[in-house]
């Protein structure tokens, strides 16, 4: 065999070298499975029902509605789930037990609506413990469920949560009822496109209330079901 010369051997040895540098930095820089997957893999943006979608509601106002919707959801025979603002329910403790007594499902948002993203890990927990706290001493309720305010979390509110015995909930469907105040827009957004395993945000506005019997007969109509978000998650396919 010829042997290389000294400038190709060089040149040869640098390729290898190159390839080598390259290959570790990829090793190195890819992220690792659960670098990847990130807080995502503990946030439910979605359940797993197949014929049940989930009403939410959060609730920092609007106990008049509050008590319209609970009618409603009894007339359609559904069932919703209500992230409770804490300082909220400490004014409205009747409306609370209320929400309980007729079987509806009881979820966190916090206790003062902060922006939880970015607070310590302290302060994250205080905000989600205290609500739950208040919850369970008002209602004998177990909360398991927790609803950022404004959707806001890091991986600091995951852990808090977790360390309260809560999973973190966000939303498939919007019907941004909050800010545009039209109850056609509210039906259209809670309906649309919507599937099993659907979770649908909502708030106590007057305008949410006169859409729901139309989207509750909407599920009806198309063979859906509503359910709360614990049953909706506990309906995971194998």
């Amino acid at each position: 065999m010829r042997k290389l010369s000294s400038r190709a051997a060089g040149a040869l040895t640098n390729v290898i070298l190159a390839a080598i540098v390259l290959f570790v930095g990829t090793v190195c820089f890819l992220p690792s499975a659960s670098a990847a997957s990130g807080v995502n893999d503990e946030v439910y943006y979605e359940g797993y029902s197949e014929d049940g979608v989930s009403l939410m509601f959060n609730v920092y106002w609007g106990t008049e509605q509050v008590y319209g919707i609970l009618d409603v959801l009894d007339e359609y025979g559904a069932k919703a789930t209500f992230f409770i603002g804490g300082s909220w329910a400490d004014d409205n403790v009747t409306c609370l037990r209320e929400i309980a007594r007729r079987g509806h499902e009881i979820g966190s948002h916090g206790y003062f609506h902060r922006d939880q993203k970015g607070m310590s890990f302290e302060d994250n927990r205080a905000e989600i413990a205290n609500s739950v706290e208040f919850i369970l001493q008002s209602t004998g309720v177990a909360v398991t469920l927790f609803a950022p305010p404004s959707g806001a979390y890091d991986d600091t509110t995951v852990r808090a949560a977790k360390d309260c015995g809560c999973k973190v909930v966000l939303w498939s469907k919007d019907t941004i009822d909050w800010r545009d105040k039209d109850e056609s827009l509210c039906f259209t957004r809670a309906t649309e496109g919507v599937t099993g395993g659907d979770l649908i945000l909502m708030h106590p506005m007057q305008h949410t209330l006169s859409a729901l019997p139309r989207v509750l007969q909407y599920y009806r109509d198309h063979g859906l079901s509503a359910i709360t978000v614990g049953e909706n998650l506990a309906a995971e396919k194998s």
